[in-house]
């Protein structure tokens, strides 16, 4: 397999109340189900590393996240989400645990990846092979990427060899906004929903025509520009548009330390270029039509050896849909949408024609979804159809996989009492698989609320655990997941305090099985096989508030991923990890510090090769010269922390880099 293939082998077991006020305040967890969610204080404008003790660390978030008594200034809008439920909702009447990183947000974390922007999130660890452009898997809570659903506009994007996305070629200069939804939700998307959803959503067109543009350059020679035009007509027959395009660019550094057989002490650079858009077109009250699209293309190195062959791997993701909405009768709205996505990749590790991989994956949806409104219930019906095609240039060819699926769900609220319920079925080569959830929220007060659920979810083979020569076998049937979850929320638009429990049994997961029961002689390497058993069981505190004008924000996961099988921890997942921030604004001027804490991990399913834990410690800054125009600076890691996400990888030193925006979005 080249290196796209295994990108996401370490299976488990072998792998303010909504608002817009200035920062609202101490929001624990990011979980907010009732503030403008996500990291409120990622103005992550300039970042620093010292060495620290990482028990202290943790120790001091802990109780930093019990400091949940300040004041501030309540915020007035109201966040609207759509992830939890397909359909859109305030995010206070949404009882899955969930998070919303705003546009304003992204503008001022000067993040430089979506995977750099993840990893600030409460719940979710990152494993990297090297710099930006290189292979990269993300973990939420505890699960592995394949045992997530990544989603652009409504787009499920992702490789079907491999189950998991391509985050390194996702660019984040494309994004609007992010929702993350914690927990199974195979109920309302279907297989691979084990861990959680992430939907990412590009840029949207409203209001008078507006230009917002960035560029940036910083260490390794990386220079980073985007520009967005956007704006809608208005009127009875408004047409709204979105035209963005982007490109990043960077020597890097070495992908690997010296040690890997794989080392190479020359920089692995890469270089991104993405455009995106939208148009959507009122038709008449309650009609419209529209189109999306994101386009996104990676060129990167990565070490092979001490060879002067230039290593590198190619590769593109796409999405683009079209999609019709109606209220052909005032209490029922209608969804009809086309979509198509693709993830092609191709690797050079040499110059024979052997060192040569294509891997093209395409999957096509077609959606018809019925959202039903019962006075102030929903009832909605959903049908969906995907197909999934898999090219390569190797000799064995792999069948489509064609999945027919029908989900229900149905959100009521009665007073002080919320509640929610789902099921689905799947219908697919490896069978048919049903889920369901069901979730209860109470309102003690009108910030204070308890929650608990329990819902059942699945991850279906990939095409190599199916067919791949000498690995995969058609007889390999999908994991199955079993979560059960409670916890508090509180938010009065001045703090808040979050706490969730969650306790998740997985069963017949797909593992490397060394001798193979299929046969030793057919698969003298080992296969994948269903066999291992596992547990992702945590706990996650996060808040925010406001002390003396300084904002402050803190997570903190303590989590037991362990595969029950072998009695070994997951690999690369660490039992504790968590982030606190705080910046202070004096006029124009912000500036923050932020600490990321994460416990040892492996880089093994045998847990014998360690990890090292780490402290970060960052510094940003912003600075707005008028309305529209403004500047960020960040230093990141200027301890110059020697710390590994992935065993013989090297990760980034001591950086700085600096930019312009015109606009925020």
């Amino acid at each position: 397999m080249s290196e796209r293939d295994v990108r996401d082998t370490d299976k488990a077991g072998p792998h303010a109340p909504p608002g817009s006020a200035p920062l609202p305040v101490f929001r624990f967890c990011s979980q907010l189900a009732y503030g403008d969610v996500g990291r409120l204080l990622l103005n992550r404008k300039m970042i620093m590393t010292l060495r620290i003790s990482r028990p202290a660390a943790l120790s001091s978030l802990a109780l930093a996240s019990a400091a949940c008594y300040a004041h501030a200034e309540p915020t007035t809008s109201e966040t609207i989400v759509v992830t939890a439920t397909r359909s859109p909702q305030p995010l206070a009447n949404v009882i899955s645990d969930s998070v919303n990183i705003s546009a304003e947000q992204i503008s001022q974390s000067g993040a430089g990846s979506i995977i750099d922007l993840l990893q600030r999130q409460r719940g979710i660890e990152i494993a990297r092979n090297g710099g930006a452009g290189t292979a990269s898997s993300v973990y939420i809570r505890g699960a592995n990427s394949n045992q997530n659903i990544v989603l652009v506009d409504g787009v499920r994007i992702g490789s079907s060899t491999t189950g998991a996305a391509n985050w390194s070629a996702i660019p984040l200069t494309a994004i609007d906004h992010i929702e993350i939804v914690y927990g199974p939700l195979s109920s309302l998307y279907g297989a691979d929903a084990i861990g959680g959803v992430i939907q990412i959503f590009t840029k949207k067109g409203q209001g008078a025509p507006a230009v917002t543009g960035f560029a940036g350059y910083g260490s390794d020679k990386t220079r980073e520009f985007d520009a967005t035009l956007s704006g809608a007509t208005g009127g009875d027959h408004s047409f709204s548009y979105a035209i963005s395009a982007g490109k990043e660019k960077s020597d890097g550094f070495s992908a690997t330390r010296p040690g890997s057989s794989s080392y190479n002490s020359d920089r692995d650079g890469y270089d991104k270029e993405n455009a995106s858009g939208q148009f959507s077109l009122q038709l008449a009250p309650g009609y419209e039509a529209g189109a999306l699209f994101l386009h996104s293309k990676l060129d990167s190195q990565y070490d092979g050896g001490a060879s002067a062959y230039d290593v590198r791997s190619k590769a593109k993701i796409e999405s683009a849909s079209v999609y019709a909405k109606a209220k052909f009768v005032p209490f029922i709205d209608t969804l009809l949408q086309y979509s198509q996505s693709k993830d092609d990749g191709e690797t050079f590790s040499n110059a024979t024609a052997s060192g040569y991989s294509l891997i093209n994956s395409r999957q096509t949806d077609i959606t018809l979804q019925n959202d039903v409104r019962i006075g102030d219930d929903v009832l909605q019906l959903l049908y969906d159809h995907r197909k999934e095609e898999v090219e390569t240039n190797a000799a064995a060819q792999y069948p489509d996989r064609t999945t027919n699926s029908w989900a229900a769900s149905y959100n009521a609220r009665r007073g002080a009492n919320l509640l929610n319920a789902s099921i689905r079925r799947d219908n697919s080569v490896y069978g048919s698989k049903n889920t369901g959830s069901v979730g209860y929220g109470y309102n003690f007060t009108q910030h204070l609320r308890a929650t608990a659920s329990y819902g059942t979810s699945f991850r279906a083979p990939t095409y190599n655990e199916l067919y791949y020569p000498a690995y995969g076998n058609p007889a390999n049937k999908p994991e199955e997941g079993k979560n059960a979850e409670v916890g508090v929320r509180y938010d009065d638009g001045v703090n808040a305090l979050s706490v969730s429990y969650y306790h998740n049994r997985l069963t017949d997961l797909l593992v490397n099985t060394t001798p193979c029961p299929f046969g030793i002689k057919e698969y003298k390497n080992g296969c994948a096989y269903n066999v291992n058993h596992a547990l992702l069981e945590g706990l996650t505190i996060g808040g925010a508030t406001k002390l003396a004008g300084i904002n402050l924000t803190a997570s903190i996961d303590l989590q037991d991923p362990k595969d029950e099988t072998t009695d070994k921890r997951l690999a690369r997942r660490s039992k504790k990890h968590g982030n606190l921030a705080a910046d202070y604004g004096i006029g124009a001027l912000k500036a923050g510090v932020e600490l990321d804490v994460s416990g040892d991990r492996f880089d093994d399913a045998a847990n014998k090769n360690r990890l090292g834990g780490y402290g970060l410690v960052n510094l940003y800054a912003t600075y707005a010269f008028t309305r529209d125009w403004s500047a960020l600076v960040r230093w990141n890691n200027v301890g110059d922390k020697k710390y590994d996400l992935a065993r013989n990888y090297a990760t980034p030193d001591s950086k700085v880099f600096a930019g312009i925006r015109y606009g925020y979005k």
